[in-house]
């Protein structure tokens, strides 16, 4: 049996797209072979049946919708906690206070570290600071070092993309620690059969095409170029209705500058799947992603793709052959796709085609068992190198 403590902010299924890589493991532990000790802030009282430790956390002034969680107000009990388990591996999701406490503890304690690197915060501060200008450079060296210290430390970080890889090596992080995961997805789930016309013009009461953009509603998304291609889209005269799924702080400001855009709020995968095959264009102007569950999303539900080109959502895209990838800040380059795929129904084919050929080759269930195996190699390697230290 091997024993793992997996440590995150915040433990709710449905809250991100990094929640729900992480559901993904956590629905997979075989509790035959491994036993899990997760300790987080924000979440449920107990994670499904595994022994869990909520500890006290405090929501950020940055962004609303999230929280970090405070270990040193409990560190003492946690210590002890932690010890009696006696994990074999511990996993931490973020370079956070939570994280650097589990990181501390795993090196005093020889005991190896796995991380999974979901989140491009680097990305964000430009975002977050945006009223203080003179504060960006600062916090992003501070980051840079910050994050650059907790990846050397780790064994092993799994990068959802060849982007991510790259820059986290441009950061200083040693390329023998990172090791390329990407993120699966659910074609049962996320399926062209969901189309279903009825629903979405009951969303928008007409028949024009429907451009979607879905994701949380946070300035960091680029969600001043999403307002600027609405600006432009209503000066053009493209025949369209644009759809946002989702919420966040940007919101309500989003919806002052975009009246006659369809806001529908946060929906449930079931909805957002049959939403996503019965849209005409996915629009996606994020640059800070790691990954890019969304598009991934909207290419297995035959959802032709128009996304900025960073990130880690660019990797996914191959211009021209299976989405269109445009200047991040050029409302105007998005229009000219979107104008393309809306106007020519054979190349919306093709396009669609060539991005459900590519999504196919993903399956969770592959990707989860090989994190299960590196986890139990990681165990078993620590275990030998202290019975040869003993001997």
């Amino acid at each position: 049996m091997v024993k793992v403590a997996f440590f995150a902010e915040i433990l709710i299924e449905e809250f991100d797209g990094a929640s729900r890589t992480m559901f993904q493991i956590i629905n997979r532990i075989d509790p035959h072979r491994f036993s899990y000790l997760f300790v987080y802030g924000k979440g449920p009282k107990r994670v499904a049946t595994h022994e869990s430790l909520k500890i006290p956390s405090l929501n950020t002034t940055l962004n609303k919708d999230y929280s970090f969680s405070l270990p040193l107000f409990v560190k003492q009990q946690l210590k002890q906690e932690l010890d009696n388990f006696q994990p074999d591996v511990v996993h931490i999701a973020t370079p956070s206070l939570l994280g650097f406490f589990a990181l501390r503890y795993a090196q005093q304690r020889n005991i190896p570290v796995i991380s999974i690197y979901h989140t491009n915060f680097i990305s964000y501060i430009p975002y977050y600071f945006r009223k203080f200008p003179a504060l960006i450079k600062p916090v992003e060296r501070w980051m840079i070092a910050a994050s650059k210290k907790f990846y050397n430390r780790c064994s092993t970080v799994y990068v959802p993309s060849e982007s991510m890889t790259k820059q986290l090596e441009n950061l200083g992080v040693s390329s023998q620690r990172l090791t390329l995961w990407q993120r699966g997805i659910d074609l049962t789930l996320f399926n062209p059969i969901k189309r279903d016309l009825c629903f979405v013009q009951k969303i928008t009461g007409n028949t024009k095409p429907n451009i979607l953009f879905a994701s949380r509603l946070v300035w960091e998304k680029n969600i001043q170029t999403l307002i600027e291609i609405y600006q432009h889209l209503q000066r053009n005269g493209l025949a369209h209705n644009l759809i946002i799924a989702g919420d966040g702080a940007a919101k309500e400001e989003m919806q002052r500058h975009m009246p006659e855009a369809y806001f529908l709020g946060k929906l449930e995968h079931r909805e957002l799947a049959i939403l996503y095959a019965s849209c005409d264009a996915f629009v996606f102007t994020s640059t800070s992603e790691t990954y890019g569950n969304v598009v991934i999303e909207a290419m297995a539900s035959g959802l032709p793709c128009v996304i900025a080109d960073g990130g880690g959502s660019a990797d996914l895209i191959r211009h021209r052959h299976n989405g269109y990838k445009c200047i991040p800040k050029a409302p105007e380059d998005y229009l000219i796709h979107l104008s393309l795929l809306l106007r020519d129904p054979e190349l919306h084919q093709v396009i669609s085609n060539a991005a459900l050929a590519q999504v196919r080759a993903l399956d969770w269930e592959h990707l989860v068992q090989r994190y299960f195996e590196d986890v139990k190699l990681l165990a078993n390697a620590t275990t030998r190198s202290l019975v040869w230290t003993a001997c």
